[in-house]
């Protein structure tokens, strides 16, 4: 599975990079947790954005064979989960990744550049 999930990732990366999403993080956790290989984190300017970028993700992932397993929040919420089973996919309002500071929550994971997938 560790192939699909590196595809998961550079696709979800990209997906986010392309709408302009701010201070792309990849974490490897496969390690230290059960739920997933891998989280992206990924920050937003405005709501406007915040839907593009979602939606990008989506539609790249599902165009590539990955349906998401489930996606938790809506049109008007600042931070999004996306699950893709191996990789989930997290899109935040500046403010709320401020404020939630997952990076501190899984500073045991390794933060990974996306060349290195």
């Amino acid at each position: 599975m560790e192939k699909n999930a590196n595809e998961i990732v550079k696709i979800a990366y990209d997906a986010l990079e392309e709408k302009l999403g701010e201070d792309i993080e990849i974490i490897k956790i496969d390690e230290i947790s059960v739920i997933a290989d891998y989280l992206i984190i990924a920050s937003g300017r405005n709501q406007n954005q915040l839907n593009a970028m979602i939606d990008f993700v989506d539609e790249k992932l599902t165009m590539a064979g990955y349906n998401s397993k489930r996606i938790e929040g809506n049109k008007k919420s600042s931070w999004v989960l996306m699950d893709y089973g191996d990789v989930i996919v997290h899109v935040f309002s500046k403010e709320d990744r401020l404020f939630y500071d997952l990076e501190r929550i899984w500073k045991d994971g390794k933060a990974v550049m996306r060349e290195e997938l």
